[in-house]
């Protein structure tokens, strides 16, 4: 019980550091809504039976979007919460171009669990391009987008069947909108 009061003050913390963040999408949804999404991602795939994992997913931005020290993470939710979070934290001093090219490149040799929060935060992402694409990506910046992820996911594949066939569904969905939504323009 006391694992999931935790997962709860993860919740807090995220939705506390990322309170004036939004996703880039036209709807503008709260970035929480994200950091949860990825999080039960996770959860179900895990059958709930890892919450410092659950919580690592929940906070798996706030290094490297809202610059929470390493420090504080691993003082509040424990060291191994801290060193997945910053597992998956890309390296903002690479210039944008160098962070994608090493986001594929990496990932086979991450671990387990951090291929897990990745699986299902690339899954969040394609769903946002599905159902809420930001205003000013242009049917190719989609498309790149989604080629993009399924190159990053190529190097998390056999971390969890059933989250890669969540991320599968959700590439499928994603390119099913901009096919629907090019035909009508």
């Amino acid at each position: 019980m006391k694992e999931w009061v935790t997962v709860l003050r993860a919740a807090d913390a995220a939705a506390r550091w990322h309170v004036h963040q939004r996703r880039k999408g036209s709807a503008q949804e709260p970035y929480i809504n994200h950091l949860l999404e990825v999080a039960s991602l996770v959860a179900e795939a895990t059958h709930g039976k890892d919450s410092d994992l659950v919580i690592a997913a929940l906070l798996h931005d706030a290094i490297e979007d809202c610059e929470v020290p390493y420090e504080l993470i691993a003082r509040e939710f424990g060291e191994r919460v801290a060193s997945l979070v910053k597992e998956v934290t890309d390296d903002k001093t690479l210039a944008k171009e160098e962070r994608k090219e090493e986001q594929k490149e990496e990932q086979s040799k991450k671990s387990k669990d951090a291929k897990l929060i990745k699986l299902a935060d690339k899954t969040s992402n394609l769903r946002a391009v599905t159902f809420s694409p930001a205003p000013n990506w242009s049917v190719k910046r989609r498309m790149e987008y989604i080629g993009f992820a399924k190159e990053v996911v190529a190097g998390l594949r056999g971390a969890s069947p059933w989250l890669e066939q969540q991320f599968d569904r959700a590439a499928e969905e994603a390119e099913r909108s901009i096919s629907v939504r090019a035909s009508m323009v």
